[in-house]
């Protein structure tokens, strides 16, 4: 049995995750404990199979106790990100249809901003209170620590935004299967990609709520190794996580690299590494200079993998794969790889086209069936909207990322939701958000703006615009720069010709 519950008994005293700046260490036992009291506290409080949570919470040492306690209920857990205002958690929260919202103290503002919108909803806090939240400590402490009758296995049910610009949740069906016997895939690709075993130590250093950092560490956990979390991210400080705890394992965005490599010298050095088995990278392009000097660095255990939170598909490239096929994210590993036109039928090797899958698992956008119908073609085929090409080997090119989609750091940010709020500005005639190259960040976000009256173009509006962003997008969304147009390019039947402007800020003629 690979699950937590199967270690707790076996392995009682071994570390299931330590905070790394802390050093508060968990052990599976505890986990367990705590996990069967969680669940205990949600069944009382009428939750059944396929109801829902939500956990708004930073990277809080209770967080995998939320999580694992929501997984053995045979719900819904859909965590949100701590990056968010209210008005867009609100958002989620309902149609999600959660029925208990969690947050911890971490995020106790924005929390504190949430009482009266969700005023109808039962809600927890943990690691502190605050007016309008019970403690989820207090609350689950009196119930019984063994594991609760009948455990059904759980979802985790993210939220990823969509042309609309709203956020859709991607959600998979509950499995049928005896609980505790369908371990994520991610343990079998692990084990087989990188080298997975129990003994190993895997360094988390991402919020929790992103998809990769939560199904990866709880991959971990279901294969018994020891999760090292990193509270917040400081490039030295990841360094010197390694060298303390003997990491073996760990995964990067590229903004983790670029911040590495632009260390000093000394400090880069200071720092003994040599416990690395393997490390890979995903979640945005990596550029192609920043992953040489990542594998000059720390030798040929930089990996890479391209996947979706819709888990459709799987490509993944080792060092030695990437350095003969330098761009590439890899070939798939769970379907099968169709680069499509227009139409959706398949092209020729080295021709750009629509990425789809073939053959693995069906998800849906909860309460989207026209956003779940776009993502299939005739064929049955799924996609998640990138756009790219495959070599004759098979090994798969990025070329753009759901269409003008923004990776900034790592995190997903979609242009329609913020020309969606800026054009209702009064001052605001047209709008087109895009990404523009960044140094650090790989994209930062502009918003390219047509005023009603040009005259008032200057820095007071830009200024006036970047504050009323602020009001209701969370600041990672928030244009970084406001540049002004007489016009945007639109063809006469309303389409916006983004693409021009995106090519202009990236260079391209």
């Amino acid at each position: 049995m690979l699950h937590p519950s199967a270690h707790a008994a076996a392995t009682p005293d071994k570390p299931a995750y330590i905070m790394a700046e802390s050093g508060e260490t968990v052990t599976y036992a505890e986990l367990e404990a705590r996990a069967n009291q969680g669940a205990r506290l949600l069944r009382s409080l009428g939750l059944k199979r396929g109801d829902g949570i939500a956990v708004f919470m930073d990277n809080s040492p209770r967080y995998f106790e939320v999580v694992w306690a929501a997984e053995r209920v045979g719900i819904y857990c859909t965590c949100i990100s701590s990056k968010l205002v209210a008005e867009e958690i609100e958002y989620i929260v309902r149609d999600a249809a959660a029925q208990i919202f969690i947050a911890s103290i971490g995020v106790a503002r924005c929390a504190a901003e949430l009482v009266a919108p969700l005023g109808d909803l039962r809600r927890f806090m943990c690691d502190g209170t605050i007016p309008g939240y019970d403690s989820f400590e207090e609350a689950r402490a009196g119930f019984d620590t063994l594991m609760i009758d009948a455990p059904e296995t759980g979802q985790i049910m993210l939220y990823s935004s969509g042309t609309t610009g709203k956020p859709k949740g991607v959600k998979h069906a509950l499995s049928d299967e005896p609980f505790g016997t369908t371990p994520s895939a991610l343990v079998m690709l692990g084990s087989a990609l990188y080298g997975f075993t129990p003994d190993m130590i895997y360094l988390s250093p991402a919020p929790l709520y992103h998809a990769a950092p939560l199904r990866w560490t709880m991959a971990v956990q279901q294969l018994g190794g020891t999760v090292v979390v990193m509270e917040h991210f400081d490039p030295e400080k990841a360094l010197a996580y390694i060298e303390r705890y003997h990491v073996t394992h760990a995964q990067w965005v590229p903004t983790h690299f670029v911040r590495m490599l632009k260390l000093p010298a000394e400090a880069r050095t200071r720092h003994d590494l040599s416990s690395l088995k393997a490390v890979w990278h995903a979640a945005a392009p990596c550029p192609i200079p920043v992953k040489d000097a990542m594998i000059e660095w720390w030798g040929p255990i930089v990996h890479e993998y391209y996947a979706g939170t819709e888990g459709n598909g799987f490509c993944a490239i080792s060092t030695a794969e990437w350095l003969t096929h330098k761009g590439s994210v890899g070939r798939n590993l769970t379907s099968e790889t169709k680069i499509c036109d227009d139409a959706g039928e398949p092209l020729p090797p080295g021709q750009e086209g629509a990425i789809y899958f073939a053959g693995n698992a069906t998800f849906e956008y909860h309460n989207d069936p026209a956003k779940t119908a776009e993502s299939r073609n005739r064929h049955g085929w799924t996609t998640i909207g990138d756009v790219g090409w495959m070599d004759e080997d098979g090994y798969v090119y990025l070329t753009d990322r759901k269409s003008f989609m923004i990776i900034s750091g790592g995190v997903n940010i979609y242009p329609a939701e913020i020309e969606n709020l800026l054009v209702t500005h009064p001052k605001v005639a047209d709008v087109a958000v895009i990404g523009a190259p960044h140094d650090e960040m790989g994209e930062e976000v502009i918003a390219v703006v047509q005023p009603r009256d040009m005259a008032e173009a200057g820095e007071a509006l830009a200024a006036e615009l970047t504050a009323f962003a602020r009001v209701h997008l969370s600041h990672v969304k928030s244009p970084r720069r406001i540049d002004f147009r007489a016009e945007l390019p639109r063809h006469d039947t309303g389409k916006l010709y983004k693409r021009l402007l995106r090519d202009e800020y990236w260079g391209k003629s």
